[in-house]
């Protein structure tokens, strides 16, 4: 099968898929959620695969959910938020396959792991980091939601607040590995190797044990009701990304007239001195 935005590929018990749009810093748009879809389906049906190892080509991890696929065309407010709900849930059970994978997933983030890409690294079960990776959740400042707020389910209720609200998107490597956003820290250039020998690690037990035991830590959080958490999370992004504010809707039109890195701009310019509070207060 021929994919246009990610790549898959086997070595051994292991099933490389890659984000491979470095162009957009691996941006997520629906074609992508489509394909990786397809692809961690694959990788289930495929016997001799055992761990599933996600990375990104290119400069980045992923710079999280491509804004320019969430301009649905204009339409009524009724078809319009139709399609809003739709693509949201894409997303999330998307995002929510690498969770609940019956096959342990890891994932190797360098440069951007942001918004949507880092809800992505989070699903997986093990996440190894670049140093000079950058971590964030930066969809507040954009007037948006998150799509699945495994968030505070890893990192706390506190932390997880602090990188909502703020919108903090300059969290470096160290203070990820604190958190608990991951599991460690490497050079770059080793990052891949680290992955592989981590996945190749688990892939040598046996596959029912591995199986179950993921399964029995997934319903720890099951027990406090997660899933139901997160449905209703996801009701409120889209709350979020359907309400009409003087600010969102100016960014909206800027993203709908001048593209992406115009909105981004404007953005910058008009709260510039949050971007100040972030890198010398928060980070």
């Amino acid at each position: 099968m021929n994919y246009e935005t990610i790549t898959y590929e086997t070595e051994g018990p292991l099933a490389w898929i890659t984000l491979n749009r470095p162009e957009k810093l691996n941006a997520i748009n629906p074609q992508m959620v489509t394909e990786l879809m397809s692809a961690t389906d694959r990788a289930q049906i495929n016997d001799e695969v055992r761990v599933i190892v996600l990375k990104g080509q290119g400069r980045a991890f992923s710079a999280g959910f491509d804004l320019e696929s969430t301009c649905l065309p204009d339409c009524p407010d009724e078809e319009e938020e139709e399609g809003l709900k739709r693509k949201f849930q894409q997303d999330f059970d998307m995002i929510m396959r690498f969770w609940d994978s019956p096959k342990p997933t890891v994932a190797a983030v360098h440069r951007y792991c942001l918004g949507g890409g880092m809800e992505l690294a989070l699903a997986c079960d093990i996440t190894f980091a670049a140093r000079d990776c950058r971590f964030g959740s930066p969809e507040v400042l954009y007037g948006s939601g998150a799509v699945a707020l495994l968030l505070p389910y890893i990192v706390g209720p506190k932390i997880a607040k602090e990188m909502l609200l703020t919108g903090n998107d300059r969290i470096d490597s160290e203070l990820a590995e604190r958190w608990g956003l991951v599991n460690r820290v490497v050079k770059e250039e080793k990052l891949i190797d680290k992955a592989r020998e981590t996945a190749l690690a688990i892939a040598r037990n046996d596959p029912m044990a591995v199986r179950i035991s993921k399964q029995a830590i997934n319903n720890t959080y099951e027990i406090g009701r997660m899933r139901d958490a997160l449905k209703h999370g996801l009701e409120l992004g889209i709350a979020i990304e359907s309400a009409e504010t003087e600010e969102s809707n100016q960014f909206r039109e800027v993203l709908k007239r001048d593209g992406v890195k115009a909105a981004i701009d404007w953005r910058e310019r008009k709260l510039g001195y949050i971007g100040q509070v972030k890198r010398h207060e928060l980070a």
